[in-house]
């Protein structure tokens, strides 16, 4: 891919920085005054903001292909890591793959670090992802999900500086923010450079869900954070350095590439799925509601074309769900929960956009569930970040008290994270 693709010509701008760290001094002095700049620029760029479309941090090749040159980089990446182009006259968008484009401008990228799902995103959700090449630039990939999920000093060895460029969602069961944190730890201790990408949060216009317990830390749930955080990947890595939330407390030698014209107020639709069983907006925007069903014998619609937007049980009263369907195995669930069994329940693909956290349907599923001794599995606590929701929903605490209980946390957690945001 040429330069020239993209809307705002960089050549000049290219060529003057990266003559200007050529003839700097010493690699340490390059280094300390690259956040400086950066910022710089960003303001400048700021001044001149308006209404028009959302650039993307991997859109601002200016503000960052300086900082690569005459430097070995590793890349972690998926199939949302992209550079995107002029919008074509059908109205779809047109892009190319980061990896793709730096190789072509002859940046040295050494590696690729695949998360959850996988460098070109075709993997289960749990899945062991492999090591392996990948076959259009011969690059060496490393998987970051499975028993190695943060890179050893190994692996980094030959690198001086990572990429993280992956589109989030919000929610904090989804593995990249988990990635995220072994990724920065990793070359904290290393002490190689992490830049990132940033990219919209689609989900980013509301903070929600129980504050995790450290008891309960684990991969789908790393930081006591609500179950929707309203931060981008940028934001949430600036809290994860400013919270200590690294082993040892260590810093992590961070650079957040910001979006232009980007609110937490916009609607953003992605153009690309950021995993097989978030196919589209509404599936996207249900997540966070409806992933609580993971932690049930209720399926969240992964083995049909509607994952995350219906959901059901053959353990559900069929007197009160008259929506019915039949998983299969299907792209991204190889073995879907109650395969080829008739499961009731409900459709919410034509569900209004929702600003909250929903838990009606999980209650009135427990509620009308045939044997509620088995509704829940140990997940369902791992994906709360709290015994204490399961207990109230058994009680049978009315979700409008549930959601009383989480007010003190998330007034904190507003406090906290307001010190990192980037973008309004």
């Amino acid at each position: 891919m040429r330069l020239s693709m993209f809307k705002n010509r960089v050549f000049p701008i290219i060529i003057v920085l990266v003559l200007v760290l050529i003839s700097c001094g010493s690699k340490s002095k390059e280094d300390s005054a690259r956040n400086t700049e950066i910022e710089k620029q960003v303001e400048d760029d700021d001044s001149t903001k308006s209404d028009s479309k959302i650039i993307v941090g991997a859109n601002r090749t200016d503000l960052y292909l300086p900082l690569l040159s005459g430097k070995r980089i590793g890349i972690v990446a998926n199939q949302t890591s992209v550079i995107f182009t002029d919008n074509t006259e059908n109205g779809m968008t047109n892009y190319t793959h980061l990896v793709d484009s730096l190789v072509s401008l002859n940046v040295n990228i050494n590696k690729v670090f695949a998360p959850e799902h996988g460098f070109r995103g075709k993997a289960d959700a749990g899945e062991l992802v492999k090591d392996g090449t990948d076959t259009k630039t011969g690059l060496p990939i490393v998987s970051l999900y499975g028993k190695n999920k943060k890179p050893s000093s190994e692996q980094l060895a030959d690198l001086d500086m990572v990429i993280f460029d992956i589109q989030d969602v919000g929610a904090r069961f989804y593995t990249y923010i988990s990635s995220l944190h072994y990724v920065m730890e990793a070359c904290a201790e290393a002490k190689i450079p992490v830049l990132i990408l940033d990219r919209p949060n689609p989900n980013g216009r509301y903070i929600d869900g129980p504050i995790l317990e450290p008891e309960y830390k684990s991969f789908v749930g790393m930081h006591p954070i609500p179950v929707v955080h309203g931060m981008t990947i940028g934001e949430y890595a600036k809290m994860i350095n400013g919270e200590n939330w690294l082993a040892n407390q260590i810093k992590c030698d961070l650079t957040v590439i910001e979006m232009q014209n980007y609110s937490h107020n916009n609607f953003y639709s992605l153009p690309i799925k950021p995993s097989p069983n978030l196919p589209n907006d509404q599936a996207i925007n249900l997540y966070p509601s409806l992933c609580f069903f993971e932690g049930t014998n209720v399926n969240a619609g992964r083995g049909t074309s509607k994952q995350f937007q219906i959901y059901g049980s053959p353990y559900l009263d069929k007197t009160v769900y008259t929506f019915k369907y039949i998983p299969s195995p299907n792209e991204g669930s190889k073995y879907p929960k109650h395969d080829g069994t008739l499961c009731y329940g409900e459709d919410l693909s034509e569900h209004a956009t929702m600003t909250a956290l929903d838990l009606s349907y999980v209650i009135r599923a427990y509620e009308n569930s045939i044997d509620k001794k088995v509704f829940f599995t140990d997940f369902f606590t791992t994906l709360a970040g709290t015994k204490t929701l399961q207990k109230q929903i058994e009680s049978g605490v009315s979700e409008s008290d549930i959601r009383q209980s989480w007010a003190e946390g998330l007034k904190t957690f507003q406090k906290t994270r307001k010190a990192y945001l980037i973008y309004n």
